[in-house]
């Protein structure tokens, strides 16, 4: 196989390789500002925001922090769903040198107490939806300050009189305390004027502690560098170009959480780093998607499958025109086959899988959107990246087409380490590459296909059994909506396939119709010998169906019964 056979398929206009800007975070905000200074950075719940005011809000925030105590390499949370202040948080602390550490605002205390204690965070910007979440677990991590903002901040006029009569009939009306360490967004960016902090980052400075369960084990937090999140943002920018970047500025659906680190770069960043205008969604509700496709027209929608999966399934989905969305890439879960092929009818856009991890800023392949594809492969490596396949055993011996065994890859994407845990870095890190711990394969022209997780493959009987290509089987079936495989203990066979389904809405479906059906399509040892129906699936805030818990609640229920 040649060195980099893949680069032939590469969409017209997309390069093998980019001059990166020598710009920090904070830099490509201000650079768009200076082009773009009255063109709309955010748009949320009909509010706009332009370039210039999205700019100054993160100057003075950065002012304000500096203010608090926070210098350059100190570690600032965010603890906050899709809205404008993540947006002034993220690039006003950074604009001081500070480390953001995105913050999952799902987070019970136990979860955010050890996350903020690991992380050393001084400061934390909350929602004050989430504020004694926060203020319950301030002393224990040792936090500073708590600067809170509310939704209420960031809406139109009309719609900020009514928020407090329906948080009061809510219930969810909060009243910040005055109290030492205790601050509110509105009172902090008023009296931070003058200019900006002395302190500035530079590209190989740290910008991001992002919390992943990683390849092994308790989550960590991944170090990302402004020049790892700048490269990963170019390299996307570039990968979408030729379709959404030529006559217009981008309009991006920013439906992916900002706190994950793939929203973050294909949705955030990439549309700073164009001046392209965000439409900022802060949870995925179908009707708001469709409303927001409706009336703001975005080019670009990346998502995760069960997005996709939602939209296609919606009784509502057939009264809206989708046809302003032109590019789409899949990530942080497979993209079932059947789903690419709906969606793309009904939008006439391009929807493509890709690949990326955490410690990898997230993005490392894709498929190419316009032209050549290879279905249920996650496509060849961004421009700069490179990929191989390694023996499961050693992890030194690189293998040859069509052999499963790890998937490395190396880039300027890749991250620095993990946050004080240099054991952990050792065995994710070495020589230059970052071990992902999937399972790939790849082909002649260079075409990678994630076969699974190494820690979710099943091994029954001897046979190693891919979650994955069960999942895709099942999901052709005419009265499967969403299907999840796992492999639960048996005494006998080691373990034995169990899967999960979500019926389409009305279906009448048996346990032994989804047998037969997989008899037809897959080897006998393949085929669930357990099938559960669900109304939904466990899923992350990125929408990847955790199997993990599946696992867990079966081991949970065996034990129960011995």
């Amino acid at each position: 196989m040649s060195e980099k056979p893949w680069v032939k398929f590469y969409d017209e206009g997309v390069p093998a390789h980019i001059d990166y800007p020598e710009l920090t975070l904070p830099e490509l905000l201000a650079a768009s500002a200076r082009k773009y200074p009255q063109r709309t950075a955010t748009i949320f719940m009909g509010k706009a925001l332009s370039y210039a005011q999205l700019d100054e809000a993160a100057t003075r925030f950065a002012i304000a922090l500096s203010r608090l105590g926070v210098e350059k390499g100190d570690r600032v949370a965010l603890v906050l769903p899709n809205c404008p202040q993540f947006l002034i948080g993220y690039y006003g602390a950074m604009r001081l040198g500070a480390v953001v550490v995105p913050t999952n605002p799902m987070y019970v205390e136990r979860e955010m107490e050890h996350q903020f204690k690991d992380a050393g965070v001084k400061a934390v910007l909350t929602l004050d939806l989430f504020y004694q979440r926060v203020r319950r677990v301030k002393e224990a991590a040792g936090i500073q300050s708590i600067v809170v903002t509310s939704i209420r901040e960031q809406l139109p006029p009309l719609l900020s009189l009514l928020y407090p009569l329906k948080a009061k009939r809510d219930g969810t009306l909060v009243n910040v305390a005055a109290e030492d360490g205790i601050y509110t967004l509105p009172e902090l960016l008023r009296s931070a004027s003058g200019p900006a902090p002395a302190t500035r980052p530079v590209p190989d400075d740290l910008a991001l502690l992002q919390y992943t369960g990683g390849t092994t084990g308790v989550a960590k937090g991944a170090m990302l560098t402004h020049r790892n999140l700048v490269a990963n943002t170019a390299q996307s920018v570039a990968w979408m170009t030729p379709g959404t970047h030529k006559n217009a500025h981008d309009i991006v659906l920013g439906a992916l959480p900002y706190f994950h680190v793939y929203g973050m770069t294909v949705a955030m960043n990439l549309a700073v780093y164009v001046g392209g205008t965000q439409i900022l969604l802060p949870r995925f509700v179908v009707k708001d998607v469709l409303e927001a496709i409706r009336k703001y027209r975005p080019t670009t929608f990346p998502g995760a499958p069960t997005m996709y999966i939602a939209l296609i399934n919606s009784p509502e989905t057939k009264k809206y025109d989708l046809s302003s969305i032109a590019a789409c890439i899949s990530g942080s879960a497979p993209l079932p086959v059947e789903v690419q092929n709906k969606f793309e009818a009904m939008t006439g856009g391009k929807l493509v899988e890709g690949y990326g991890l955490t410690e990898a800023s997230p993005v490392t392949h894709s498929n190419p959107l316009f032209g050549f594809r290879k279905y249920g492969t996650i496509g060849v490596p961004f421009p700069d990246t490179d990929a191989r396949v390694v023996d499961l055993e050693t992890g030194t011996e690189v293998l040859g087409p069509n052999q499963p065994g790890e998937l490395c890859v190396r880039g300027p994407q890749v991250m620095k380490g993990y946050w004080n845990r240099p054991e952990e870095t050792e065995k994710v890190l070495r020589d230059g590459w970052l071990y992902t711990g999937d399972i790939a394969t790849v082909d002649e022209d260079g075409f990678f296909t994630i076969v699974d997780r190494k820690k979710d493959m099943i091994i029954a009987s001897g046979y190693n059994i891919y979650p994955r290509e069960i999942e895709e089987v099942l999901y052709t079936h005419p009265k499967v909506a969403e299907a999840a495989v796992v492999g639960i203990p048996d005494p006998y066979r080691g373990e034995t396939v169990k899967a999960y389904i979500v019926p389409k809405a009305g279906a009448n479906v048996t346990a032994e119709e989804i047998i037969a059906y997989c008899h037809e399509k897959l080897a006998a040892y393949k085929v669930p010998r357990l099938v559960e129906f669900r109304p939904e699936l466990p899923k992350s805030m990125v929408g990847k169906v955790l199997r993990r818990l599946l696992r867990d609640e079966e081991v949970t229920r065996q034990q129960k019964q011995a």
